[in-house]
């Protein structure tokens, strides 16, 4: 199968398509590893709503791309930065998804999103202010009977003047969550108000007041999701860890490495690159649980340049290529995101996407993804 692309110049060329599709596969229910998938939401392209107003979303395709992920096996964290938590779906919306993912899968292994994202931090006045926040979203979501995934928060990074304000509020709103939950070290690549997270600019120093927290509240902690994009800096918290504290990787450049881990241990997984990857997520852990090593590495290792691709600077635009090959595949029947977020990567960005998913055997019905690929081109004014 060949499609005429275009290259960075705007050249058009053949390119024929040469991978094969990863086949479908479930994680055991004894998996080696617990991978999560941070799951994106589907717009509802027909919504009368303005890009800056309340988010439009298709529930039942948003469910359906759930369903398909709980079919492969993996977990999903809901209501993260992959579902445009904070860029197109508010706290409302937020719960609304959390709320229909419970009732729809109630056997799943299911993470939510819990953060302080309705509190404007420029509302923030002091860390009372903050800790309120998180405990709406803490009640509101433990009511519906949902697990919590803590997420960092903007306006704690604006108010805190230091590491003991962090350690105060995370023991604070961590006395109140009723199950273990995972922290979540969002790094400012991906969200630039996060910079200086923990009270420090130094990893070194917001390292040790991250496990400070963690230690304080042991019991009250499953794990934590750091997202930094440098293996070194997670492999050195991971040996670090209390006993009985899992790594989720959130690197979502060295996620094969981390996840098969060394003689000190290993990383499990909490990725946004595993939303398009939820087949080869899913086939890979398999070969793992099984002792091949080998073949896990050689079903993920091709997808990294494809990851590298899609979560290239800037970083948190990274949204736009997973929905992108969402459509591509089939999951979603448009390429429209909320706040309008499929314009905030050029056409290159697209035509590699493509180029390096199917190299990957990521795309599932290659018929398909020419044809849509193409009427992208079209929109462009390819010829």
């Amino acid at each position: 199968m060949i499609i005429r692309l275009p290259d960075q110049t705007g050249r058009m060329a053949d390119y024929a398509l040469k991978g094969q599709p990863i086949p479908a596969g479930r994680i055991s229910a004894d998996p080696a590893r617990i991978v999560y998938s941070a799951a994106h939401v589907v717009a509802d392209p027909f919504t009368a709503n303005d890009p800056t107003g309340p988010a439009g979303v298709d529930w039942e395709a948003t469910m359906a791309f759930r369903r398909h992920l709980a079919d492969l096996g993996l977990g999903i964290a809901e209501a993260m930065d992959t579902a445009q938590r904070g860029t197109g779906l508010d706290w409302p919306g937020a719960l609304e998804l959390i709320r229909r993912t419970r009732e729809e899968l109630p056997d799943a292994l299911v993470g939510n999103g819990c953060g302080t994202d309705h509190l404007n931090p420029a509302d923030a006045r002091n860390l009372d202010d903050v800790v309120r926040a998180y405990l709406e979203q803490v009640e509101a979501i433990q009511k519906l009977g949902g697990r919590l995934i803590l997420m960092a928060s903007r306006a704690l990074a604006r108010v805190a003047k230091g590491p003991a304000d962090y350690i105060d509020v995370y023991d604070r709103v961590l006395s109140a969550c009723d199950q273990p939950v995972i922290l979540h070290w969002l790094g400012e690549m991906f969200d630039p108000a996060l910079a200086g997270y923990w009270g420090a600019a130094d990893f070194d120093a917001a390292l040790e007041t991250a496990l400070e927290v963690i230690h304080r509240n042991e019991a009250k902690v499953d794990g934590i999701k750091i997202s930094l994009l440098d293996k070194e800096k997670e492999i050195r918290m991971r040996r670090r860890l209390p006993a009985g504290v899992r790594m989720y990787t959130g690197d979502d450049f060295n996620y094969p490495e981390l996840i098969e881990g060394d003689e000190q241990g290993f990383s499990h997984a909490l990725l946004g690159i595993f939303d398009p990857l939820a087949p080869a997520a899913a086939h890979a852990v398999n070969l793992l649980g099984q002792g091949d090593k080998a073949g896990f590495r050689a079903t993920l290792d091709p997808t990294v340049p494809l990851a590298r691709h899609i979560f290239r600077a800037p970083t948190q635009y990274y949204k736009t290529g997973v929905v992108f090959l969402a459509w591509l595949n089939g999951f979603q029947d448009h390429f429209v995101m909320l706040a309008g977020h499929q314009a905030l990567r050029p056409l290159p960005y697209f035509t590699e996407t493509f180029r390096l998913a199917d190299q990957s055997g990521l795309l599932r019905d290659p018929d398909l993804a020419i044809a849509r690929m193409k009427s992208l081109l079209a929109v462009y004014g390819a010829q």
